[in-house]
C-alpha cells in the first residue's frame, strides 16, 4: 500500500505541470457543469422560489407520475422519437454518402468548389433558416406557391400541416448541415492507405467497387463513434428550430419534449414538473448512449468507453 503511494505521488510530481495545465478546464467543467447538477433536487420536490430548492417539501415522484399520466405524455413521446429517428436514418446516412461520392472526385478544383458548396448552408444561423423556410413553402405567399399559381397549380400546405412537419424539419436540417457532418468521414478517408487503391486498380476494380470494398469497411469505425455520439442525443432535437417552425395547425406533429418542457417550466412557471420531464429525457438518453456503446463494442470493437 505504501509503496503504491510513493508510486503515484511520484508520478504527480513528474507531471506537475500537465495536471497545472488541466487545472482551470477541470474548475469550469465542475463549477459549469457538476455544481449546477444540485437543481436536479427539484425534480423531486415542489419547488418555491420563496423557499429555495434546499427547503422546498420533498415530493417523491410526484411530477414523473403527473407527466406519464398527463395527456400530453405519449403524443410528445411520440413526435419527438419519429423526429429524431427521422433525423437519424437520413441524416447520419447522407454525409457519409456525401463523403464517399467527394472522395471520388479527383479533378481539384471541381472538388474544392462542391465542398464549400455544401458547407455554406451550415453557417446560416436557427433563425435565418426558418424564416426561409417559412417564406418558400408558405401556401398563400411563398415563393414555391407564387411559381405554382403561374401553372395554375395550388400549393400545398407544407407548414401548417402536422404530418409533414417531421419531413420538413429533417430534410431542411440534412440541406443544412450534410456537407459540414461530412468533414469528419473525408478526413477519415483521406487517411487511408493510397496502395489499397493501387492494388485495387491494378486488380481491375472499378471506383465503385473501391468505395464499396475498400472506403466503407475503413469508415466503419468512425460511422460507429458518431453513431453512438447521435444517439447519445435521441431525444434533445433541436429546440430552436422546432419551436420557430410550430404554430397552432401544426401543434399535433410538433410538440416534442424539449418544447413541452419549455411552456410548462418558463411560461407556466412549473419549475419541478419541467425538470422532472427533462431529468426522465437525459435518463432516456443515458441509457439508449449505454446499449448502443455495448452492442457497438460487441460487433465491431469500436466504442467511446
Amino acid at each position: 500500500m505504501g509503496k503504491k503511494k510513493g508510486i503515484l505521488r511520484e508520478k504527480l510530481k513528474n507531471n506537475a505541470s500537465l495536471y497545472l495545465l488541466l487545472a482551470p478546464a477541470t474548475i469550469l467543467l465542475i463549477m459549469f457543469a457538476y455544481i449546477p447538477m444540485y437543481g436536479l433536487l427539484m425534480a423531486f420536490k415542489n419547488y418555491s422560489p420563496a423557499l429555495g430548492v434546499w427547503r422546498s417539501p420533498w415530493v417523491g415522484l410526484m411530477w414523473f407520475q403527473q407527466y406519464f399520466s398527463s395527456y400530453q405524455f405519449l403524443p410528445t413521446i411520440f413526435n419527438t422519437l419519429k423526429i429524431a429517428l427521422y433525423s437519424i436514418a437520413i441524416g447520419f446516412t447522407f454525409p457519409i454518402i456525401l463523403a464517399l461520392i467527394c472522395n471520388q472526385i479527383r479533378v481539384q478544383a471541381f472538388k474544392k468548389f462542391f465542398q464549400v458548396t455544401t458547407y455554406l448552408p451550415h453557417f446560416i444561423s436557427t433563425m435565418v433558416m426558418c424564416g426561409m423556410l417559412l417564406l418558400f413553402l408558405s401556401p398563400s405567399s411563398g415563393m414555391i406557391a407564387n411559381f405554382l399559381h403561374l401553372f395554375n397549380l395550388k400549393m400545398p400546405d407544407i407548414v401548417g400541416n402536422p404530418n409533414s412537419f417531421a419531413s420538413m424539419y429533417v430534410w431542411s436540417d440534412v440541406w443544412q448541415h450534410v456537407g459540414w457532418n461530412s468533414i469528419i468521414y473525408l478526413a477519415a478517408l483521406s487517411a487511408i492507405d493510397p496502395t489499397y487503391y493501387e492494388a485495387a486498380t491494378m486488380d481491375g476494380a472499378t471506383r465503385f467497387q473501391q468505395m464499396i470494398k475498400i472506403d466503407l469497411p475503413l469508415l466503419v469505425p468512425t460511422m460507429m463513434i458518431m453513431l453512438i455520439l447521435t444517439v447519445g442525443q435521441l431525444l434533445n432535437i433541436g429546440f430552436e428550430k422546432v419551436l420557430l417552425l410550430q404554430n397552432p395547425l401544426n401543434l399535433p406533429g410538433s410538440e416534442i419534449i424539449s418544447t413541452y418542457v419549455y411552456k410548462v417550466g418558463l411560461q407556466s412557471f412549473q419549475y419541478s414538473y419541467s425538470t422532472a420531464i427533462n431529468l426522465f429525457q437525459t435518463v432516456i438518453n443515458l441509457v439508449v448512449l449505454v446499449t448502443v456503446n455495448f452492442i457497438s463494442r460487441r460487433l465491431t470493437k469500436t466504442g467511446l468507453f
